[in-house]
C-alpha cells in the first residue's frame, strides 16, 4: 500500500512508530528500506515508542525522528528531533532569530527542560527491558480479566505487533463517553489526547474498519512504569461493573437480545425452552442467548451466517 501511494514528486514519508490510540507498531524497518530505495526521506513520530521499544535510526534507515519528553516521564514542554547528516536532510526553520539549535529553532534553549529530557532518556534506556516485561504482564491481566467477564468486547488493532502499554477496547452497546464518566476516578480516554476535544468517532478506528457504533464505544487504557497490579484489578472490577450497568440501560443491547430471542425460537425449540419462562432478561441471560444463537447457527449455517445473525 505504501509503494502504491508514492507519486513522482513524493519527497517525504511520515509514519508513527507506535500508534497513540491503539498501540500498533508499524514495520518502520521495511518502510525505511522502501524510502531509501526510492531516495525519499523517511520521518517517524516516535513519541509513543522511544524508551519503550528498541529503536536504531541506522538499522531502520530513519532520516528524521521526533520524540516528546513527557511520554518518557521527562518534563512537559520539551521534545527533540533527530536529523540525519548523511544523506543530509535540509530543513527550513519555522522561525528565524539567533540561530540556536543549528539554525532550526531560534530562541534560548530551556536548560532545565533539556537536561530533564536527557535524564529521562537515560533512565528509559536502563529500565526498558524490565518495564516492557512488567507492562506486558499487567496488560495481559487487564485484557484477560475484562474479556472473561464481559462478552462482546473487541480489542482494536493487531494483537501481536503492538506496544502492550496502549490498549484500546470497544464495548458493544455502550457509549464510550458514558463509560468514561462512570469511571471518572480512573485516568482513561476515548481516544488520543490530541483529539480529546472532538466527539467524532476515532479516525484511527474508522481507518482500520471499525463501524461507527464500535468506534464510539472504544476506551483507551494506558499502562506505564508506575502502574500497579492493584490499580489494574480496580480498573477491571469497575469496568466490568459499569459496562453491565450501562448495557442494562442500553436500548441497542435490549434490541439485540430481543432479536436473538426471536432467532433462537426460529432455530430450535429445544434451546428456547430454557428461556421460555423469562419475562426480563438480565445482562448475563442476554449474553447467554447471543452465545446460544451463534452456536446453533454455526452448526446449521456455518460461521459467516452465524456471525451475521449474532452481531446484527
Amino acid at each position: 500500500e505504501l509503494e502504491a501511494a508514492f507519486q513522482p514528486d513524493t519527497s517525504l514519508v511520515s509514519v508513527m512508530t507506535v500508534n497513540n490510540e491503539i498501540g500498533v507498531k508499524q514495520p518502520i524497518g521495511d518502510i525505511g528500506e522502501i524510502c531509501r530505495a526510492r531516495k525519499v526521506f523517511f520521518h517517524t513520530d516516535a513519541a509513543q515508542a522511544v524508551g519503550k521499544i528498541p529503536l536504531d535510526v541506522n538499522d531502520s534507515k530513519i532520516d528524521l525522528m521526533s520524540i516528546s519528553g513527557h511520554k518518557i516521564y521527562g518534563p512537559k514542554g520539551v521534545g527533540a528531533i533527530y536529523v540525519r547528516r548523511r544523506p543530509r536532510v535540509r530543513l527550513e526553520p519555522l522561525q528565524s532569530g539567533g540561530g540556536q539549535e543549528r539554525g532550526l529553532r531560534s530562541g534560548t534553549v530551556p536548560t532545565p527542560l533539556a537536561v530533564g529530557l536527557g535524564a529521562a532518556c537515560e533512565v528509559a534506556q536502563e529500565e526498558m527491558e524490565y518495564d516492557h516485561k512488567r507492562i506486558s504482564q499487567l496488560a495481559e491481566r487487564l485484557v484477560t480479566k475484562i474479556m472473561s467477564e464481559v462478552p462482546d468486547v473487541v480489542m482494536n488493532g493487531d494483537r501481536e505487533h503492538r506496544y502492550p502499554g496502549c490498549i484500546n477496547l470497544s464495548f458493544a452497546y455502550v457509549e464510550g463517553e458514558s463509560l468514561l464518566m462512570a469511571l471518572k476516578d480512573v485516568a482513561l480516554s476515548s481516544g488520543s489526547a490530541c483529539t480529546s476535544a472532538s466527539l467524532e468517532p476515532s479516525y484511527v478506528l474508522r481507518a482500520i474498519g471499525a463501524d461507527e457504533d464500535l468506534a464510539h464505544s472504544s476506551i483507551r487504557f494506558g499502562i506505564g512504569r508506575f502502574t500497579t497490579e492493584e490499580e489494574v484489578d480496580y480498573t477491571v472490577q469497575k469496568c466490568i461493573q459499569h459496562v453491565k450497568r450501562l448495557r442494562e440501560m442500553s436500548e441497542s443491547f435490549a434490541t439485540a437480545a430481543v432479536f436473538a430471542y426471536g432467532q433462537l425460537a426460529s432455530v430450535t425449540s429445544g434451546s428456547l425452552a430454557q428461556w421460555a419462562n423469562l419475562d426480563v432478561l438480565s445482562v448475563d441471560s442476554m449474553s447467554s442467548v447471543l452465545s446460544s444463537i451463534y452456536l446453533e447457527d454455526e452448526a446449521l449455517y456455518g460461521k459467516a451466517e452465524a456471525k451475521s445473525h449474532t452481531v446484527d
